[in-house]
């Protein structure tokens, strides 16, 4: 379906943080919705002119100005700065800025027309808590009138006793996003950054070989900083239970968790029976982060070995094929930096350095007692890329956004 300029209609995006901001310059590039309005829940600065800079100029990617038209474009592509009704216009897009209610249900999107939002604030994850709730709650925003929402994390249920909600589903473009049902389906997380990437590096393997066949994965992700890390020592805040994310990120390599491996099942239902663990290293880069996935592996010919040319076959045939567009196969030499910013892929398969070793392993009998079965597993690495910002994740979410927005027409 051929989407024209500002078919989609308006809308809304809740935060301005680094995926908010990076959302909104994704859409003012795509100019599939004719209007967007940004929910910042408070002032800024002096007012909507600070609001602009930020949104004008970006660290990690430049100015916006060249991220839509290169270093030939005009200095600025914003203007109509109207401060008494919050809008100004950029590159012909009217942006709508509202910075009263933090709390969802107050936002009242359906004043401004906003039948979709995507909720960027990390904020509100948890599907169960009801809309009204006086803290806040990603319900709130169908309170305030919206539709449906699109979580850019995963969902976090505080209550281990309760289950997903009916109306919730967890999503991956390429990977499960047929699964959203319009009649159904009022929140939709887009999982996160890495688990984008992990399940269209997975996902192939599964395709190839069976899951019956993979007998455990585990998965490092040597992730850019995030905003919830401190740029320098702080004292933990009141119940903290993880000191280390309180020291400073620019002197450190800092072990922390990830989620992933629990939203690759929601998104991969196979992963349910291959024993898998996940683990992340935080570093002191901006953006463009790699997961490296290790796979104990069994081919149904035990005089079959598996070998890193049929490994990297499977992501190169995937690149051109079913996951075209998510999967980039390259056999270049890469460094992180070189993927900031890379366009419409989920991940970049570093090929040269996929490596697999194959050896016999013996393993005691449950049935004879002495007795050792032996066959051959092969353990084989793969490096995926990912721009955990702008590149990978910020795309992947504009597609969701923009498919859900076409089943809402």
């Amino acid at each position: 379906m051929t989407i024209q300029n500002g078919e989609l209609g308006i809308l809304g995006i809740n935060g301005m943080g680094r995926i908010g901001k990076l959302s909104l310059w994704h859409h003012i590039a795509r100019k599939a919705f004719n209007e967007i309005v940004v929910n910042l829940g408070r002032d800024v600065g002096q007012g909507l002119e600070d609001i602009a800079t930020f949104i004008e100029k970006d660290s990690s990617y430049g100015r916006l100005s060249n991220y839509l038209y290169g270093v030939n474009g005009p200095i600025r592509v914003i203007e109509n700065l109207d401060e008494a009704n919050g809008t100004m216009t950029i590159d012909g897009i009217k942006v709508k800025v509202l910075r009263s209610a933090r709390n969802p249900k107050d936002t009242g999107w359906s004043d401004h027309g906003a039948r979709l939002v995507v909720d960027t604030t990390g904020a509100f994850t948890d599907p169960t808590v009801a809309g009204d709730n006086p803290k806040g709650a990603l319900r709130g925003h169908l309170e305030g009138g919206a539709e449906i929402v699109i979580l850019s994390a995963p969902f976090k249920i505080k209550d281990k006793a309760l289950n997903m909600p009916d109306d919730a589903i967890t999503t991956v473009m390429g990977i499960n996003d047929e699964e959203f049902d319009i009649r159904q389906h009022h929140l939709i997380s887009a999982a996160s950054c890495t688990t984008t990437c992990l399940s269209h590096m997975m996902k192939p393997l599964i395709d190839h070989f069976g899951a019956d066949n993979i007998l455990s994965a585990s998965m490092v992700t040597i992730h850019a900083t995030t905003s919830s890390q401190n740029v320098l020592d702080a004292v933990p805040k009141a119940g903290a239970t993880d000191l280390r994310k309180s020291r400073s990120v620019m002197n450190n390599i800092i072990l922390t968790s990830t989620g992933a491996a629990k939203a690759l099942k929601l998104v991969i239902p196979e992963m349910s029976g291959i024993g898998f663990m996940a683990e992340s290293v935080r570093i002191p880069t901006a953006s463009g982060s790699l997961v490296i996935l290790t796979l104990n592996l069994q081919a149904e010919d035990t005089d079959h070995n598996i070998r890193r040319a049929e490994i990297n076959d499977i992501y190169k045939q995937a690149a051109q094929g079913a996951y075209k567009g998510y999967v980039i196969y390259s056999e270049e030499q890469n460094v992180s930096s070189d993927i900031v910013g890379f366009p419409r892929a989920a991940t970049v398969i570093e090929a040269r350095e996929n490596h697999t070793r194959t050896a016999m392993m013996r393993v005691k009998s449950t049935h004879n007692s002495g007795q050792f079965l032996e066959a051959p597993v092969t353990q084989a690495v793969v490096f995926g890329w990912y721009d955990n910002e702008l590149g990978s994740y910020t795309n992947m979410l504009g597609d969701r956004t923009v498919t859900i927005a076409q089943k809402m027409l």
